[in-house]
């Protein structure tokens, strides 16, 4: 985006140059790009929701529960219920969207001086967060080809630039696979003094067997578990996102929140939505059953497909991912370039948008595999790089 001088020349010099994150929110038929629920919210949850809004607008005029209490108490009988781990209320803490308690987070813990380090590729807010916070931001690496995180490498990575915050992805965006559980302890102890925040955005959609980071709290004070309705719970309007933590960590958190920063509608669609969590958790199995489908399919079609534990799947093997973006788009087919040369993030949504997608991949190939001839123009109006809800 260009600027007038006088506003360049206002802007911190770390952010001249920068692009703004975003993907594109464009009108077509099949929109797999965002990691979004394809599932409607059900009806029984928007009445309740409804009546309890009714009540509640009536005391607008009023600042919303600054402590967010019975939300807090709502997530911890959900995690509970949805981990088995059981926490006080005291150790949860909420925020418009993960992307504003990852923010909390680096406000109070990194900033001018400290130092981040989280794994490429993973979440691209990551960076963008710390980065615009002051942080220095450490990019540390994972296994170029398979984008598995080596445990004795990122012990490694992480003791050489001894940071003050370390963020992890399980399952990782946009990989969608999750960390080897030995992994997260094993950088808490490469990691003395810092802060580790894994990312579970996706953890309801983790296949059988995958343990949550949630059950290591009651050992590692400076762990961190950070969570999201915007996902499995078809909430991505809603901007509710969470954490859990110890009780003192959270409490640090106040000193940087703004004043009163979740509003009275936002916990109510909350709560209510953690009463109805097996009616809205109820498309999982589904969108799972698509996702492995998706594997399955882009892998007999000559791709390369990594298995996955969240609700999308990347896929390589492709000569050109922007031009094959561009041809699934006029296909009336939006999906995701997250900027690894050969591959897109394919999100998994209903059974009929699946097929459509597979259908139009399917006439691509074989001429978009990597051994096909590349053309020398193509258009990139609506490409973007930014990064990887």
């Amino acid at each position: 985006m260009s600027r007038i001088p006088e506003v360049e020349a206002a802007l911190r010099p770390d952010l001249r140059g920068r692009t703004a994150y975003g993907a594109p929110q464009l009108d077509v038929a099949v929109q797999l790009n965002t990691n979004e629920s394809s599932y409607p919210v059900p009806g029984e949850v928007i009445a309740d929701a409804l009546d309890r809004l009714r009540t509640d607008l009536e005391g607008l005029n009023r600042y919303p529960d600054r402590e967010f209490s019975s939300l807090r108490a709502a997530l911890a009988d959900y995690l509970a219920m949805q981990s088995g781990v059981r926490l006080s209320p005291a150790q949860l803490w909420a925020g418009n969207g993960s992307n504003e308690v990852l923010q909390h987070l680096v406000q109070a813990f990194g900033g001018p001086g400290r130092t981040a380090i989280g794994f490429t590729p993973a979440y691209s807010m990551h960076p963008i967060i710390a980065e615009t916070l002051g942080t220095r931001w450490v990019d540390g690496q994972r296994h170029a080809e398979s984008f598995d995180l080596d445990v004795d490498s990122a012990a490694e990575q992480v003791r050489a630039c001894d940071p003050d915050l370390v963020l992890l992805c399980s399952p990782n965006n946009p990989t969608g696979t999750a960390l080897p559980f030995a992994a997260i302890e094993t950088v808490l102890a490469a990691a003395p003094r810092a802060i580790v925040v894994v990312d579970e955005a996706y953890a309801e959609f983790a296949r059988p067997g995958t343990r949550s980071a949630l059950e290591l709290l009651g050992d590692h004070h400076r762990l961190v578990v950070t969570r999201t309705m915007s996902k499995a719970f078809t909430l991505a309007g809603a901007r509710l996102g969470y954490l859990a933590a110890h009780p003192d960590l959270v409490d640090a958190l106040r000193l940087v929140r703004l004043p009163y920063h979740l509003s009275t509608p936002t916990q109510a669609v909350a709560e209510v939505a953690l009463r109805h969590a097996p009616a809205l958790l109820a498309t999982v199995d589904a969108i799972k059953a698509e996702r492995d489908r998706l594997v399955e399919e882009l892998a007999a079609m000559g791709l390369r497909p990594v298995p996955s534990d969240a609700n999308f799947v990347l896929f390589g093997g492709l000569a050109d991912a922007a031009e094959t973006w561009e041809a699934l788009l006029a296909a009336g087919v939006l999906v995701r370039d997250i900027g690894i040369p050969g591959h897109l993030r394919v999100t998994a949504g209903t059974p009929e948008e699946t097929s459509r997608f597979l259908e139009a991949m399917g006439d691509l190939v074989p001429e978009h595999l990597d051994h096909a001839q590349r053309p020398a123009d193509r258009p990139a109006a609506h490409r973007h790089h930014g990064g990887t809800s």
